[in-house]
């Protein structure tokens, strides 16, 4: 199994999940997964309320006020690593 195969599993998908969502917004074929799309300027202030939105509804957790931090939805990494911490935490659902 090769690293992004397993990555897929050890994540239930998360960050394909994020990656198609995104994929669907941005003008760009492949979105490195690093990339910054706030830095890229693809993202407007009602485009990251969406975002919060897509994440709630898509995974089942509670985007809390102290989670609003920019860091947390920069690429697709960091929204895979947000999700991946949220959906470990015990009060998660």
């Amino acid at each position: 199994m090769d690293k992004d195969t397993l990555r897929g599993t050890a994540t239930g998908g998360t960050r394909d999940r994020i990656a198609q969502y995104l994929s669907r917004f941005f003008p760009v074929h492949a979105l490195d997964d690093d990339a910054d799309i706030f830095e890229l300027g693809f993202v407007s202030s009602m485009f990251a309320m969406q975002l919060v939105s897509f994440v709630e509804q898509e995974f089942g957790i509670t985007v809390e006020a102290d989670d609003l931090e920019l860091d947390h939805f920069r690429s697709v990494s960091a929204l895979d690593a947000f999700v991946t911490r949220k959906l470990a935490a015990p009060l998660a659902r």
